[in-house]
Order: structure tokens, then sequence, then C-alpha cells
């Protein structure tokens, strides 16, 4: 069975990122400036802080690649941080001669934040200072993961997959719903400052994002992350970690900060009754993705039985506040056990419109990975002959 993987590894003021991903077929015709393109996606937005005006984020290849082509061997890719020249004291991983001084090195993090991993990871992992915790667990590192979605997402265009997002809530302020999407949706989300195709509402998120600054104080929202192109069948229903809907809740969970997924109606299925949540069949000759039938609704999203339908694969990401406050919320200080005010490292207010685009990432990771799962292949053109043949079997069933 082929699979797409990946691992991320380096910290947030170390040296660099590196993404390395695996299992993506010889023959994918793949450049530094598709990569670099979504880098530039996830700095954007109104609300990031001072980091993002630091960083330029720029991928290299350190392997996997040959004449701007894959050749089936694992992709490395490593992102640079500007910010390293002025942490290397810090964050060297040499020895140095501080570390025997009773103050140790500096920028030392006791005064753990409530809402970040400080606290449990030092506990967990036996350390002193939080900084061990803290530097892996920024969400810097989704960079890398940006990186490897790249690569994931150029795959899935090969087949006619676009994977795209937007805002539609933030800081108490909802967007208005969408209607028909546009046909390309991050060309027209990412015109605006937060990614929001509603201006009305992202005028007011704009004022409530000013007076969250203001206070010293964050704010969370919802994306909405939008697949069209997918084939019927990707997924499957036989085993619990098999079924796309689990790989998908867990992927987009494991991103900083976020504590929700919805997929097509989500909870509002929970209140309503059958008939209002179940999308009716009706014949649609031609329509081979989805099997030469339509839904005549998308309550489900595009999945059925932990399968796509080939219908629009919609999910709805829930980002909660960033735990770094610059009016600290009360904590203790590990080293002395006394209560203080929790750390302030350099923050964003925000950073909803960000996830909305590492969500698109994590989206087209695990879908890369169901495409090699069901079509395989060893190089590009064998999945094409895999995928075009299996919808030419699909295309034959109600034809």
């Amino acid at each position: 069975m082929s699979h797409i993987s990946f691992r991320t590894s380096g910290e947030s003021h170390g040296p660099a990122l590196l993404a390395l991903i695996e299992g993506v077929p010889a023959g994918l015709p793949l450049l530094a400036s598709d990569i670099d393109a979504q880098l530039t996606r996830r700095q954007q937005g109104y609300g990031r802080g001072r980091r993002m005006q630091i960083e330029a984020d720029r991928v290299e290849f350190l392997s996997g690649l040959r004449a701007g082509e894959t050749i089936g061997s694992p992709i490395t890719m490593l992102v640079r941080n500007r910010d390293w020249g002025n942490w290397e004291a810090i964050m060297d991983p040499a020895p140095r001669p501080e570390d025997q001084t009773p103050e140790g090195r500096k920028r030392q993090v006791t005064r753990v934040r409530p809402g970040h991993a400080d606290l449990t990871g030092i506990l967990k992992f036996d350390r002193d200072d939080a900084r061990d915790i803290l530097e892996r667990a920024s969400a810097r590192e989704t960079t890398a993961r940006v990186a490897a979605g790249a690569v994931a997402r150029r795959l899935l265009a090969e087949f006619g997959v676009e994977v795209g997002s937007h805002l539609v809530h933030l800081g108490g302020v909802d967007a208005a719903p969408a209607g028909a999407l546009p046909e390309h949706l991050n060309e027209a989300a990412d015109r605006s400052l937060l990614r929001c195709l509603d201006a009305v509402a992202e005028a007011a998120m704009i004022a409530r994002i000013d007076e969250a600054k203001q206070g010293g104080d964050t704010l969370g929202g919802i994306c909405e992350v939008v697949v069209t192109g997918l084939p019927v069948g990707l997924g499957a229903h036989v085993a619990w970690d098999r079924k796309l809907d689990g790989r998908l809740a867990q992927a987009i969970c494991s991103i900083p900060a976020v504590k929700g997924v919805e997929i097509g109606v989500g909870f509002a299925a929970a209140r309503l009754p059958g008939s209002a949540v179940h999308d009716a069949i009706e014949p649609a000759p031609g329509s081979t993705r989805t099997g030469n039938v339509r839904r005549r609704t998308n309550r489900a999203g595009g999945l059925e039985g932990g399968m796509t339908t080939g219908e629009p694969l919609v999910l709805r990401v829930a980002m909660k506040p960033i735990a770094t406050l610059m009016r600290p919320l009360g904590t203790v200080d590990t080293r002395t056990g006394a209560p203080a005010d929790a750390a302030a490292e350099r923050s964003d207010v925000t950073a909803v419109p960000a996830m909305g685009v590492i969500a698109e990432a994590m989206v087209a990771l695990v879908l890369a990975d169901a495409f090699a799962e069901k079509f395989g292949g060893d190089s590009l053109a064998e999945m094409r002959r895999n995928h075009d043949g299996y919808l030419g079997r699909v295309a034959a069933r109600l034809g």
C-alpha cells in the first residue's frame, strides 16, 4: 500500500526548519517557487506580529529533486530562520560557559504561560527552562508543514484538485454566508487583509483586532477549507484508521491552537432531523468524479462513510486565541513556586488567516496520502494511469 508521509524538525529560534516528505512519485514537476508562494501566504494577515517582518521564508531543496522533477526519493526542504543571529547565544546546541553559572543562559522562561505547552512540557520532559518546550511547540514549526503541504497540493493539482480556504469568523464577528464561492477561492481570499470574503465583516474584525492589541489581548476565529475536484472513493469504511474524516480531523487538530473541526454542517447535524441533514442523490450523467450522480445538497461536506463522495470537501476549523498575552495572566514561577505574571514572548494578536493556510496544507497532505493509497504508482505517469482507469470504471457503472 503506497503512502505519503512527512516529518518536520527545528525550533522557532534555531538555525532553520526542516521538512521531509516521503512517498511522492517520480516525475512530478516541482520548483522552489511552488513552495515559496505558500510560505508567503502563511506570513500574511492583519494582526500578525513583528516576527513576520523579520522572516522572509524561502525554501532550499536538499534532496529528492533533479532538473525540476521529483525522482521518487525522500524530499528534504530547509527554511532558514533569519532571526537565528539574534538567538545563537540562547539556542546554541553546543555547551557554553554561562550554562555552568547560577543564572544560566539568557531568556529563560520559568513564568509559564497558561494555555501554552510550557508547564505540561517541563513536567513531562523534566526540564527547568520552558524554552526547551516552547521553541518546538511554537507555531513557527508550521512553516515546515506548509512547505510539505505545498508539495502535496502540487501533486493534487495534477489531478485537477484545488485546495482553498477563507475566514468566516474572528473575534466574535461572523462573515455573511458566501453563497456560491469563487471558482478559485484563494485568488479571491488572498486579496483580503484577513482572507475574508465579506468586506463589511472584515472591517469590523479589523476594529476588534486593533482593540485587542491595545488591551494586550488576543483573538481566535474560524476558517473554512474547501477542496474541489476530488474523485469519489478516497478513504475507506473498513477500519477506524482508514476513514478519511478521522484522518482529516486528526491532522487539523494537530495545528497549534486549533480546538475544533467540523465537516459539512458539523455540530448543527446533532440538532436537526435526518431529513434536514442527509443529502438526496439524483442522476447526473457525465459527472464522472461523482459516479454519474450528484447530491442535491452538500451537508455531508463531501464525505460519507469515511470516503469522498466527489462533491466539494468542506471543513471548518476553530482556533482559540493565542496563549501569549501582552497583558499576562497569573501563573507560577516554576523556579520558586511563587505566584507571578506569565512570560510575554513576542506574539501576534491573531493568526487565524495564517491558520487557514496551514489547515490547507494539512488537508492537502492527508488527501495526497489518500491518493497514493488509492492509485499507487512509483511515477506520476503510473499514478495517472491508475487514476484514469478507476474513473473509467466508475463512469461505466451508472453511465
